[in-house]
């Protein structure tokens, strides 16, 4: 690649997707503003369905954005969030001609014979970029990425009028600070347009899981990729929902796999796969019958420090012995500042909830007995309703993504409907559990991945 990289956030293209978000995101706020002034209610249905039609017609990074906000617990009303989570994050597919002159952007005139084959079709779309069927030149199956035109200008736009949500969120009478949200929220969406990153992430999930039969994880080959093209060995695969009325040994097995990508890359190397979303997982099969999971994107991972993961332990160990000091101590080394008691009983109504399956010594399912439609809704609503007379409450940035995978990890268990004893399956992955052996390991395989330590 040249040099000079002429997409690397451009003024021009930036001020462009201003103009489009800003227009739409604008009436919204007239709209909502106006339901105030004439004593209406700004959370009402319409408003938020007008909210959800405004981000759907843009596509890009701003729905990545909105389903994101959309999956972390009372930041936005239940009204929005509900109509944010039926938002497809899908963009128009790039032609066959603009793919062959992105490709050419990427390597270079000859790019078509580096291949044994490439279908210009794209297989799948998204928010950031598509996937393209091809071979190498020996014949291996290959899952091309291929970032669209201008992304970083995009995102760099679409990130400030997150901004203008979190505005439209504090009016509603916020129960949580959402400023280290944002900050959070604005590094990982930056880092997701980084290919030769995830190309990173990727090598660092094969080493941590390369041990773990039920995951598997795609070779990267750096040959053919770019910082805005990443090409994967093709997983095949068949999708997560097709099982969700196989017998429930199967179920449970793949459960037991979904735990083990989540937990083990966790409880092993302080990092976790931050997106939930279903398409991001397929079922391999073995003789006719579905043996394990196929990890397939590696753009949203989260690397902590070793002691985020030492207070995820102490918070589950306090909890089961009901040990308050144990449990502040959590709470305090991951960023919670100046917490009152009455604030801490309420931030441990959803540790409780989150930590439930876990503490309990038992075959469950993960809502035992709970529609899941109602699943967390009880516990969501009374977490707000104390923080509304206590907080607000600053949610710390490295918190945001945590709460989210393990949210849409639930969400995997309860499309399963796996009975499982999840106590026993985490003890597991925390035996003989050691901050000292946690940075040991993190070290060699962040160093083997060529990632940085986190600070």
């Amino acid at each position: 690649m040249a040099d000079h990289d002429n997409e690397a956030n451009r003024f021009s293209a930036r001020a462009a997707r201003y103009a489009r978000v800003g227009a739409n995101m604008g009436g919204v706020a007239a709209r909502m503003a106006g339901a105030r002034l004439f004593g209406g209610d700004a959370r009402d249905a319409s408003s938020a369905a007008a909210l959800a039609q405004a981000l759907g017609g843009l596509k890009g990074p701003i729905m990545k954005v909105a389903q994101l906000l959309a999956t972390i617990p009372d930041l936005i009303p239940p009204e929005y969030a509900a109509e944010l989570q039926k938002l497809q994050s899908e963009a128009p597919p790039m032609g066959a001609a603009f793919v062959k002159r992105r490709m050419q952007a990427e390597l270079g005139p000859q790019w078509k014979a580096r291949f044994g084959s490439f279908d210009l079709n794209p297989s799948a779309a998204a928010s950031l970029g598509q996937v393209h069927r091809a071979t190498t030149q020996d014949g291996e199956a290959l899952a091309c990425k291929l970032q669209y035109p201008d992304m970083q200008s995009a995102v760099e736009a679409d990130l400030k009028q997150l901004e203008f949500v979190f505005a439209l969120h504090r009016r509603m009478d916020p129960a949580i600070d959402t400023r280290e949200i944002a900050q959070e929220i604005g590094e990982r969406v930056r880092e997701e347009l980084d290919y030769e990153r995830e190309a990173k992430h990727a090598a660092l999930y094969a080493h941590t899981l390369a041990d773990v039969e039920e995951v598997r994880v795609p070779r990267v080959h750096p040959e053919l990729s770019t910082r805005r093209l990443l090409s994967l060995q093709w997983l095949e695969g068949e999708k997560i929902l097709q099982f969700v009325e196989s017998p429930v040994e199967i179920r449970n097995r793949l459960a037991i796999a979904m735990f083990k990508a989540w937990w083990h890359p966790f409880s092993h190397a302080a990092v976790i796969h931050g997106d939930p979303h279903l398409g991001n997982y397929t079922v391999f099969s073995e003789g006719g019958e579905a043996k394990g999971i196929n990890l397939l994107d590696y753009g949203c991972v989260r690397i902590f420090p070793p002691r985020f993961v030492g207070g995820v332990v102490d918070l589950y160990r306090g909890l089961q012995t009901d040990d308050r000091a144990r449990i502040v101590h959590a709470y305090e080394t991951w960023g919670f500042k100046s917490l009152s008691n009455e604030l801490i009983d309420i931030l441990n109504i959803w540790a409780r909830f989150i930590y439930a399956p876990l503490l309990d010594d038992r075959v469950r399912t993960v809502a035992d007995g709970v529609k899941p439609s109602e699943y967390g809704r009880r516990q969501a609503f009374e977490v707000h309703k104390a923080l509304k007379e206590k907080g607000p409450v600053t949610v710390p940035r490295e918190f945001v993504f945590m709460d989210r995978a393990a949210v849409g990890l639930g969400a995997v268990f309860l499309h399963l409907r796996a009975e499982l004893n999840y106590h026993q399956l985490f003890e597991t992955e925390i035996d003989r559990f050691s901050l000292q052996g946690l940075a040991h390991r993190q070290a060699e395989v962040l160093q083997a991945s060529g990632l940085p330590i986190p600070m």
